[in-house]
């Protein structure tokens, strides 16, 4: 946020007095209230001209908040949800970013707007590796409060954009709107937990100073063809840094024949229509199933499932869907959990372990 410049505002207040000192005394109240924002909004917030502009914007959202919202109380997840955002803007202030707005639990923040550097996408990738680092600590002192561990993901684009004030004389903004701010939006929906993606933009302007692991090929909905993803692990400038090793997903894979239930997610809302599959293989981490409806590569589920026969409790698990093959009139799908409790965790991690020990004898 920008500092406010006090003689400025001073100024401003001083005016607006004595043009109301001289006006009808029929000013309402509603009237006088609009002067005086639009007053404090000039002087702390002097107004940009809107412009077209090369930015780089960065996107987070959590994964398995939606998850934790429907097991603690809304005062327990606002506590929760602000630690995390001071944090996180924390970091991106101190790396030179703007913050365009925070979206639920989502952050959507400026490196190139309203003031442009050199260096900006540098400070964005730089940005984001901090960024991630920082869910570390996040997670443990959510631990202190007995909440399950959060993950991120983030999307970074670098484009031309329209930048400049949005909004009525009673509210408005300043931020920026384009084709490349769907884009990051379409990336940032891409990233599995703790990963971190870039647009083929993002990493071409960069590629002298970055490491990448993975490379995705997917399709976006509003672009042709299809669109290239870089998974960012490291930087080399402004200083070498490393981003965080995603949680490590190799375990045993179990065959098994279990039934489950799952729902689509549309715009992290749980669609109330659910679906049977069965899963085929399952690790620590994740699942192969068969499912009788075509999933879309890269959406979310919701999954209900008992680990036992013996147990009637449904375990519930967020997952990614990875990868789609049809199969003999089915589809198998490879599936990635995003979020799942510590109960859950352990109900999954036993039932592997002991699918494994019963192989042993």
């Amino acid at each position: 946020m920008p500092s406010i410049h006090k003689p400025t505002l001073i100024d401003s207040l001083l005016q607006l007095m004595q043009s109301t000192a001289h006006a009808d005394q029929t000013t309402d109240v509603t009237e006088l209230r609009r002067r005086i924002g639009k007053a404090i909004d000039e002087a702390i917030f002097p107004r940009q001209q809107t412009d077209t502009r090369r930015v780089t914007i960065l996107l987070s959202d959590l994964r398995g908040f939606t998850s934790l919202s429907e097991k603690y109380s809304a005062m327990e997840m606002v506590g929760a949800l602000n630690r995390y955002l001071e944090r996180m803007s924390d970091i991106i202030l101190s790396h030179g970013g703007t913050i365009d707005k925070f979206m639920g639990d989502a952050i959507m923040a400026l490196f190139g707007a309203p003031a442009s550097r050199s260096d900006d996408l540098e400070a964005a990738l730089s940005c984001a590796i901090e960024m991630q680092a920082a869910m570390q600590d996040i997670n443990a002192e959510n631990e202190l409060y007995g909440m399950a561990p959060l993950y991120m993901g983030i999307g970074i684009n670098t484009g031309e954009v329209v930048a400049g004030h949005l909004g009525s004389s009673l509210h408005n903004e300043y931020t920026v709107i384009g084709d490349q701010v769907n884009l990051v939006s379409r990336i940032e929906a891409h990233t599995l937990r703790g990963q971190i993606l870039l647009s083929e933009n993002a990493y071409q302007l960069a590629c002298d100073i970055v490491e990448i692991g993975d490379i995705n090929e997917v399709r976006v909905k509003g672009k042709k063809g299809m669109v290239r993803m870089y998974e960012l692990l490291g930087v080399l400038r402004p200083e070498p840094k490393k981003a965080p090793t995603r949680e490590i997903r190799n375990s045993p894979r179990v065959e098994v024949d279990l039934p489950i239930r799952f729902q689509r997610l549309i715009d992290k809302t749980v669609e109330p229509q659910a679906h049977v599959a069965r899963v085929v293989d399952m690790s620590y981490g994740g699942m192969f199933i068969l499912s009788p409806v075509e999933l879309q590569t890269l959406s979310d589920i919701k999954i209900s499932v008992s680990m036992s026969l013996l147990e009637p409790d449904l375990t519930e698990i967020y997952a990614k869907v990875l990868r789609v093959t049809p199969v003999h009139g089915e589809f198998e799908c490879r599936i990635e959990f995003t979020s799942i409790d510590a109960n859950a965790t352990q109900s999954v991690k036993e039932f592997v372990n002991s699918i494994v020990e019963m192989k042993r004898h």
